[in-house]
């Protein structure tokens, strides 16, 4: 007797994430980064989304986060071989931005900018991984901003400001092109979390 289930697939990539994340925390904490995936992942099924949307929400950081960044092409391959082109595509969508050879990103305003115009083309599909990611790093940072207070903002690589902006440039974006599709409770969801962050840090 085979050992499967209906979520054969969903059980897969939640090993490989943790796999690829295993030596990983949240930002200046002790969560494990896994657990954002997993909370990704469910926020993309309770919006609507299926199995496909949730495998990529647990894979949607495996390319950047890659350790070291010599197996990204391995990683992609394995993406494609286990879970198919459709669940690839999205992950590499919601990639921002990719180490070079000497393990460093390029810097953070032009790949944010980047990532922005993106959205503005990109499908509903895709659209409803990456709000669920943003959504859940946006409550991520109102509950530390809540508990800890504005230092919050020294965890990123970035300013409180351009982080605000960014998180609303996201916000807007997400909630025009999600209307009246799925995902459109998680634009709102994030607007309202942006909209309780800026008026903490005014």
């Amino acid at each position: 007797m085979k050992n499967e289930h209906k979520w054969t697939r969903l059980a897969l990539a939640f090993d490989f994430a943790a796999r690829e994340h295993q030596h990983q925390i949240r930002k200046s904490t002790d969560i494990p980064y896994i657990s954002h995936l997993m909370s990704v992942s469910a926020l993309i099924f309770e919006n609507g989304g299926d199995e496909d949307h949730a495998i990529a929400g647990l894979l949607h950081d495996v390319i950047e986060d890659a350790e070291p960044n010599t197996r990204i092409p391995f990683i992609r391959a394995e993406i494609k071989r286990l879970f198919g082109d459709k669940v690839l595509q999205i992950v590499e969508g919601c990639t921002d931005g990719e180490p070079d050879d000497t393990g460093m990103k390029s810097p953070w305003k032009p790949r944010k900018e980047s990532y922005l115009k993106r959205l503005e083309s990109k499908d509903a599909e895709f659209l409803l991984v990456s709000c669920c990611d943003k959504l859940h790093n946006a409550r991520s940072i109102l509950i530390d901003l809540k508990t800890v207070g504005a230092s919050v903002f020294n965890r990123f690589s970035t300013t409180q400001e351009e982080t605000i902006w960014y998180y609303t440039s996201l916000a807007n974006i997400f909630s025009s092109r999600l209307q009246n599709s799925q995902g459109a409770i998680a634009a709102m969801q994030l607007s309202e979390t942006v909209s309780e962050i800026q008026r903490l840090t005014k």
